[in-house]
C-alpha cells in the first residue's frame, strides 16, 4: 500500500471515516435551470463514494440566489427529493456525504435571478464579469444588508440544514470561503460595515458564528463542518491580515465543537501568501482538513507531521472516480478536461473510467 497515512481511519464528529482522502466540494452546474438535483448527479457522487467523505457542491439556500446558472438548491421540497436520490445512491455504495450550504451574496447577478436584487455586507461590487443567462455581464453593486434583516439570512442556513437532513445527508458543511456571503462578512476588503457585523474581527465573524449556532441547533455540532479560504482572492476578495483572521477563527471555533475545519491554504491566482495552515493548526484543537494543491505524497507527509488530519482533493476527483484506489496502489492520476467542468450533460462528468 502506498501512503498508509492516508488510509488510517479518522473520527470526524459522529462519523468514523475509512480513509483520509476526502472529495472537495466542486461546482459542476448539472442541476439545470430548475436547480434540481437529478439521477445524473446521483451517478456522479456514487461513482466517487470510496472517498472517506464526499462534500457535495455549493448549494443554494435561498431561491433566486444563483451565481452559476445551473447549480443545485436545497430550498424546496422538490430539491430535497432530488438530493435524496443522491444520498441514497452514495449510501448504497458505502459512502458518506455532507452537503455544502451556501449563499452567493454579491456573486449573484439579477440576470440569473429574475431581476432579484443582489445583497452583501457592503455596497461593493466584484471587479469582474460573470456568465449570465443574457451573456457576460459586469457584476452589479450589491445592496448592503441592514442589521435588522441579517437574522433572516441566518435563518436560510438553518432551513437548509433542516432540508439537508431530510434529504439524507450525513451532515453539512457551511460555506465560508471563496468570496461568497459569509466570506464577504469575514474579510475587511469586502466588509466596510459599522455596528455589530463590521469592524473588529469578532464583529466581522458574528454572522458566521450566528449561522453556525443555528445550523448546530438542527444537526448537532458533530455533523457540521466549515470551509474557509483566508488567502483566496477569487471574487475580488482580500484581507489586510489573513493570518490573523485564520488564527482568530481557529481559536474561536473550538467552542463550537465542529466535526471539522476545512482550510483552503492558498489563492487560486497566487496573489496572496501566508502561513495559514500553521496558524490554524496551532489554534484549532479538532479535525483540520487541508485543501488546494496537495499531491498524495505531500498529503501523507503533512498528516504524518500532524500539520493536518485529512486532505480534500478537488480537480483530480473529477477525472478519477476511483482516486482512492489509484492512490492506494500508487498509480498515476488522470487529468480532467477543463472544457467540461460546467457544461450540461454526462460528458466530462460521469464518463471518466473507473479502473
Amino acid at each position: 500500500m502506498k501512503y498508509p497515512e492516508l488510509f488510517q481511519p479518522l473520527k470526524v464528529g459522529s462519523l468514523v471515516l475509512s480513509n483520509r482522502i476526502l472529495m472537495a466540494p466542486l461546482t459542476r452546474c448539472r442541476a439545470g435551470l430548475e436547480h434540481l438535483p437529478n439521477e445524473m448527479m446521483a451517478t456522479y457522487y456514487a461513482q466517487r463514494a470510496s472517498a472517506g467523505l464526499l462534500i457535495a457542491e455549493a448549494t443554494m439556500i435561498q431561491e433566486r440566489n444563483s451565481a452559476f446558472i445551473a447549480e443545485p438548491g436545497i430550498h424546496s421540497p422538490e430539491q430535497v427529493a432530488g438530493w435524496r436520490k443522491v444520498t441514497d445512491a452514495v449510501h448504497r455504495e458505502g459512502g458518506r456525504i455532507f452537503l455544502q450550504i451556501w449563499h452567493g451574496g454579491r456573486a449573484c447577478h439579477p440576470d440569473m435571478n429574475d431581476g432579484f436584487e443582489t445583497v452583501a455586507p457592503s455596497a461593493i461590487a466584484i471587479a469582474s464579469e460573470v456568465h449570465t443567462l443574457k451573456g457576460m455581464k459586469a457584476h452589479v453593486t450589491p445592496r448592503a444588508l441592514t442589521d435588522a434583516e441579517i437574522p433572516t439570512y441566518v435563518g436560510y442556513y438553518k432551513r437548509a440544514a433542516i432540508h439537508a437532513l431530510a434529504a439524507g445527508f450525513d451532515g453539512v458543511e457551511v460555506h465560508g470561503a471563496n468570496g461568497y456571503l459569509i466570506d464577504q462578512f469575514l474579510r475587511d476588503g469586502s466588509n466596510k460595515r459599522t455596528g455589530p457585523y463590521g469592524g473588529s474581527l469578532s464583529n466581522r465573524a458574528k454572522f458566521l458564528f450566528d449561522v453556525l449556532s443555528e445550523v448546530i441547533s438542527v444537526c448537532g455540532s458533530d455533523r457540521v463542518g466549515l470551509r474557509i479560504s483566508p488567502l483566496n482572492s477569487y471574487n475580488s476578495m482580500r484581507d489586510s491580515d489573513p493570518v490573523a483572521l485564520t488564527r482568530f477563527l481557529a481559536r474561536e471555533l473550538n467552542a463550537f465543537h465542529l466535526a471539522y475545519l476545512h482550510l483552503m491554504r492558498a489563492d487560486f491566482f497566487g496573489v496572496q501568501s501566508g502561513p495559514v495552515t500553521e496558524a490554524a493548526r496551532n489554534e484549532y484543537k479538532s479535525v483540520l482538513i487541508g485543501n488546494m494543491g496537495y499531491t498524495p505524497e505531500e498529503a501523507a507527509m503533512a498528516i504524518s507531521q500532524n500539520k493536518i488530519d485529512a486532505v480534500a482533493f478537488g480537480h483530480h476527483f473529477i477525472s478519477n472516480p476511483n482516486l482512492v484506489a489509484k492512490v492506494r496502489e500508487g498509480r498515476a492520476l488522470s487529468e480532467p478536461d477543463q472544457a467540461t467542468y460546467y457544461t450540461p450533460g454526462p460528458q466530462g462528468y460521469i464518463d471518466y473510467p473507473a479502473n
